[in-house]
C-alpha cells in the first residue's frame, strides 16, 4: 500500500478544505511546487494532486504549477483530479506527464464518458467518488445525488478504469480517522484497486488500512493523506517505511 501526500490547488496556493467547505480553508503553503519538492524528499513515489479551483469551475485552473511539478520530477507518479472533464484537457495533462487522471464529477454525469476515456487513454483512467453517507457527492462536493457509491463502482468495473479514488467526505480534512468499514465494504464489492481517501489522523489508520487491505477483493492499494501530514500528526516517512516493511500476519 502506498502513502499519497494531497496537494490542493487554490489561488496558487496549498490548502486542505474540511469536509469541501471553502468557508473551511486552511492555507499551508503559498508555493505548491515546493511543496512537491518536499513530499518527493521525505520519500513519497506518489502525488494526489487536486485542482480545487478546476472542480468548481469546471476546467483546468492550476495546470501550470501542475505540469511544472511533473518536469521536476519525472520518476514521480502524478494523479490528479478536479475539472478533468474532456478528451482534451485528460490528452494536455497526459502530455505534461501526469500519470493518471481522476474523472469525478463528469463519471457521474455521463456515466459512458468513463468507458470512452479508458478506451481512448487505456491505463491512465481512475475515477473518483466521493461519498456522503453512501450516497455520491459532484460538483465540489456542492450536491449529494441519489446514487450510491457502491452500485457506481460496479458500473464502472468493466470499464478497464485503473483504479478507485474513495473519499470519505464526512471524514475528508476532519482528522477523525478512517471509515475503514465503508473502505472495505467498496473494496469487497468490485475488483478494481480502491485508494482511501478522507479522515488519516496518524500511523493507527495506516496500520488498520494496511490490516484490512489484506482481506478484501480488490485491495486496498494505496492511502491519501493531507491534513495529517501537514499538521505533523502523522510523519510521512515513517508511514512509507511501515508499508514498505509490512507483512500479514
Amino acid at each position: 500500500m502506498q502513502i499519497i501526500p494531497a496537494i490542493d490547488f487554490k489561488d496558487g496556493k496549498v490548502v486542505n478544505l474540511k469536509q469541501g467547505q471553502l468557508d473551511q480553508t486552511t492555507t499551508y503553503s503559498d508555493d505548491p511546487v515546493g511543496m512537491a519538492d518536499h513530499w518527493v524528499a521525505q520519500g513519497c513515489e506518489r502525488l494526489h494532486l487536486v485542482d480545487l479551483d478546476g472542480a468548481f469551475d469546471g476546467k483546468p485552473v492550476n495546470a501550470n504549477a501542475i505540469s511544472t511539478i511533473a518536469k521536476n520530477h519525472p520518476g514521480l507518479t502524478i494523479q490528479l483530479g478536479g475539472g478533468i472533464r474532456s478528451a482534451e484537457i485528460i490528452e494536455g495533462y497526459l502530455e505534461a506527464g501526469v500519470d493518471y487522471l481522476i474523472i469525478g464529477t463528469r463519471a457521474v454525469q455521463e456515466p459512458e464518458f468513463v468507458g470512452e476515456m479508458c478506451r481512448k487513454f487505456p491505463g491512465h483512467i481512475i475515477v473518483g467518488l466521493d461519498g456522503l453517507h453512501g450516497m455520491v457527492a459532484i460538483n465540489g462536493w456542492k450536491e449529494v445525488t441519489d446514487i450510491s457509491v457502491k452500485s457506481l463502482a460496479m458500473l464502472f468495473e468493466s470499464d478497464g478504469i485503473e483504479s478507485i479514488v474513495y473519499t470519505d467526505i464526512g471524514k475528508d480534512g476532519m482528522m477523525g480517522g478512517v471509515n475503514l468499514h465503508a473502505t472495505k465494504d467498496l473494496a469487497d464489492s468490485v475488483r478494481v484497486p480502491i485508494i482511501a481517501s478522507g479522515g488519516v489522523t496518524d500511523i493507527r489508520d495506516i496500520e488498520a488500512l494496511l490490516e484490512t487491505g489484506e482481506k478484501v477483493t480488490g485491495g486496498i492499494t494505496g492511502v491519501i493523506t493531507g491534513r495529517a501530514i501537514y499538521e505533523g500528526t502523522l510523519d510521512l516517512a515513517e508511514a512509507i517505511e511501515l508499508c514498505r516493511n509490512y507483512q500479514p500476519e
